[in-house]
């Protein structure tokens, strides 16, 4: 699995994950989801082939995907924590590649 971000930043920098509120872009073929840097908001977006490798059984389907996100939830939120430097970038990519 490898999160693509900022390589640069800040280091020890606290994200936040208040809002438990998740959607699924089938434009962007992922789920999306938010954190708090303080009151910066900042996008982490899981793409469906991670989520699908998460648990190979699941469909393709949105529901299928949004359940395995919950499923997941503590595991995809700890992966986001680490990949967030800090600084000026407000959307991160989670993915397999």
């Amino acid at each position: 699995m490898k999160a693509l971000g900022n390589e640069m930043g800040k280091g020890n920098v606290v994200i936040n994950f208040p809002n438990p509120s998740r959607i699924h872009d089938a434009s962007r073929h992922c789920v999306c989801f938010w954190g708090y840097d303080n009151a910066r908001e900042i996008a982490f977006l899981v793409d469906d082939a991670m989520l699908t490798k998460l648990n190979p059984s699941t469909g393709s389907d949105e529901s299928a995907l949004l359940a395995v996100f919950d499923r997941n939830r503590d595991r995809i939120l700890g992966l986001a924590r680490n990949l967030y430097k800090g600084g000026p970038q407000n959307r991160y990519s989670i993915s397999l590649d």
